[in-house]
């Protein structure tokens, strides 16, 4: 996985989970909302990254 893509996830990640932290404890559904969808952004582009990685290597054997 890319160096710079898995740093953009995990701080997309991070972010969201803070985002839906606050909105837990402010009692913002809304920013729950946001917060889990920047968690699932950050899983797609991991899972982006990972099949890239999986292309990659099964290339490189053939």
């Amino acid at each position: 996985m890319g160096l710079d893509e898995k740093a953009k996830a995990a701080a997309k990640n991070v972010e969201g989970k803070v985002q839906d932290a606050v909105g837990d404890v402010t009692g913002d559904p809304q920013a729950q909302a946001e917060g889990k969808a920047k968690q699932g952004e950050a899983q797609a582009r991991n899972a982006k990254e990972d099949l890239k990685d999986g292309v990659k290597r099964t290339l490189d054997n053939v």
